[in-house]
């Protein structure tokens, strides 16, 4: 049985603890922080496509240890904690096959930097997803969460997992591109993480409707659905445009990725029978998505995550490459000027990946294993 060290105490490491135990993994759940443990152990309750119930999890804030005899390490969570958490695994002397889910834009890229500049020996393989491959919420929790009486501390709600979920390695870094393949037997390899990273969806689907509904977002305390309520024809029409960019940016690299419309088919996320060529409709329509609400404030991750480590790494790309991207780069400067700033420019630059200087020749040659 392969012992995972799951990262995160977010709803992507509950769900990730909760399929992959069920899967037959041994699972150590590693938070920030954890509670005082009751006599009768920690509890995971647990709803939707993985079922309805509630488990039994090792939860530890204390690393090391949990390191010791691993088989890998799955991080999940935000992009913003990325760097933080390549210190602590550098600090905490890890030598195991290092999985991002997600990596976002440059994921493995900026993690391996930090292990450089930390005089880390043998970097530990390492590979990224492009998205999480749940899509999860956290829920309360009472005292029978789990249907048995028993207390449970932690609930998710596992309304969507991907069907498809793009991977790949840094140079070096196979053994971690295996891991992903077990974790995940949906995993599709890509020729490398900058493939990965821009066949990532969240940077196409967050921004626009984020940008154009900041108003109704602060009145409301994000009191509508997102993909719903605020998918409206407009922010669609923006999606697309901002959609072509990517993909011109993909094509400069010698990429062939899908339309977000095609990833989001192929992930799930979007209905089967949905028209692929009506943004707003297929996916306002789609299920998995239907009930998550917006964004409670310009705090939450929609505004912190997927600017700076989405569009910010995808423009800084587009220049090396002679790409115009003027729907992106607009969205950054309307986020920058509603007070994102300051959140935008500590996201992934060139510098921050290793990459400043550099070709689109000498890029690719850098990064393919």
């Amino acid at each position: 049985m392969t012992r995972v060290v799951v990262m995160g105490g977010g709803a992507g490491g509950m769900a990730a603890t909760v399929d992959l135990t069920l899967r037959g993994f041994d699972v150590v759940w590693w938070r920030r922080t954890v509670p005082k443990e009751p006599p009768t152990g920690f509890r995971l309750a647990y709803r939707g496509v993985c079922g309805d119930g509630a488990m039994p999890v090792t939860c530890t804030d204390d690393l090391a240890p949990s390191l010791a005899g691993a088989g890998g390490v799955l991080v999940c969570l935000p992009s913003t904690a990325h760097r933080h958490i390549a210190r602590l695994l550098a600090e905490a002397g890890c030598t195991a096959p290092v999985v991002l889910a997600p990596g976002h834009l440059g994921g493995a890229l900026e993690v391996a930097k930090v292990w450089r500049d930390a005089g880390m020996e043998g970097v530990p393989p390492l590979a990224e997803c492009s998205t999480l491959p749940y899509t999860v919420r956290a829920f309360p929790v009472d005292a029978d969460a789990g249907g048995d009486g028993r207390a449970a501390q932690w609930g998710v709600n596992i309304t969507g997992a991907a069907a498809r979920v793009p991977v790949a390695c840094l140079p070096g870094g196979e053994a971690a591109l295996r891991l992903a393949g077990r974790l995940y037997p949906g995993a599709v390899t890509l020729p490398d993480v900058l493939a990965v990273g821009l066949a990532e969806v969240n940077m196409v689907l967050h921004p626009p409707g984020a940008v154009l509904g900041a108003a109704w977002v602060e009145a409301t305390g994000g009191d509508f659905r997102f993909y719903v309520d605020g998918m409206t024809r407009g922010v669609a029409s923006v999606m697309g445009r901002l959609d072509s960019e990517r993909l011109a940016v993909a094509e400069a690299f010698g990429y062939r990725l899908g339309s977000l419309m095609e990833e989001m088919s192929a992930i799930g996320t979007v209905e089967p029978d949905a028209d692929l060529g009506d943004i707003q409709s297929a996916i306002s329509s789609g299920s998995a998505n239907a009930r998550i609400m917006a964004p409670d404030s310009l705090g939450h991750r929609y505004y912190t995550e997927d600017f700076g480590y989405g569009l910010l790494p995808l423009v800084e790309l587009a220049k090396v490459a002679g790409v115009a991207t003027p729907v992106a780069q607009a969205l950054l400067n309307l986020a920058s000027a509603a007070g994102l700033e300051e959140a935008i420019a500590g996201g992934r630059t060139l510098e921050r990946l290793d990459l400043e200087g550099l070709s689109t020749d000498e890029i690719i040659a850098r990064i393919r294993p």
